[in-house]
């Protein structure tokens, strides 16, 4: 039984894994190279923006570490859209996201937020993961 049950486990995550890859690798964000030319992000502080990015209620959707999920609000680091283009959707957005005036969050500290998306790492490739390998490799 104990057995069954690890084995079910094991399939959910999995299951979850693959959706959450397949999700990842359809909404990635082109490389720098592949990217319009934009001008410079200001100067922003990575570690106020963290904390901007939580007092704002920003992890609530897109995750701590702003890694995104499939049911809530998509991945923003470790690379964000230009920033010219952030701002913009921040102060108007198209989907569910609520906006954001500069009365609400001001420029500086939208920068500040922009900082701490662009430090984010790169999440671990999945065959990095000591117990998905074998699930990986079959």
């Amino acid at each position: 039984m104990k057995t069954r049950c690890l084995l079910f486990l094991a399939l959910h995550l999995v299951a979850a894994l693959t959706i959450a890859a397949r999700a990842s690798a359809e909404g990635q964000t082109p490389t720098p190279a592949q990217r319009p030319a934009a001008t410079a992000a200001p100067a922003g502080n990575a570690e106020n923006g963290k904390k901007l990015f939580t007092s704002y209620g920003c992890y609530e959707c897109h995750g701590r570490e702003a890694q995104g999920s499939t049911a809530t609000g998509p991945r923003l680091g470790p690379r964000p859209l230009a920033f010219a283009a952030l701002s913009k959707y921040v102060r108007q957005p198209t989907g569910q996201m609520p906006p954001y005036t500069s009365k609400v969050v001001s420029d500086a500290d939208l920068a500040d937020i922009y900082a701490f998306l662009q430090a984010r790492p790169q999440p671990p490739a999945l065959d990095s993961i000591p117990l998905l390998k074998p699930l990986i490799n079959r």
